[in-house]
């Protein structure tokens, strides 16, 4: 089983930053943090990487009903999107896939909730 929807982008990356960043905001979507991996690993441990940024993406309304399932799902929020340049140049887009995600959670109630972020996540994806 796959944990994540992927899509390459022919656009620059801060580009392709704005543009996920819109997609997802147009689906209901905020981003709560943003993690610059390759500016964190060069002042933490001095090495490089190429660009990777971790948007933390959370639709609140789903996050209030997973929260009212089951109060441990904040530790699986937020909806974590990678915007990452790989080693051709190209840049990739990955979503996580929730129902993956949620797979070790014991709650079927979760699996509402789940599919709808899913579906959403996947949708941004695609139409990038």
């Amino acid at each position: 089983m796959s944990y994540t929807f992927d899509k390459t982008l022919a656009l620059p990356f801060d580009a392709a930053i704005a543009k996920v960043t819109e997609a997802l905001k147009a689906k209901g979507f905020g981003i709560l943090t943003t993690i610059d991996v390759k500016k964190t690993m060069k002042e933490k441990i001095n090495e490089e990487v190429r660009p990777y940024t971790i948007l933390g993406a959370c639709s609140p309304r789903h996050a209030f009903r997973a929260l009212s399932l089951e109060n441990k799902i904040g530790s699986m929020l937020p909806c974590n999107v990678v915007v990452q340049e790989k080693e051709n140049g190209a840049i990739e887009i990955s979503a996580v896939d929730p129902i993956a995600s949620m797979a070790a959670i014991n709650n079927p109630s979760l699996r509402d909730v789940a599919t709808e972020v899913q579906d959403l996540l996947r949708e941004v994806v695609n139409g990038l």
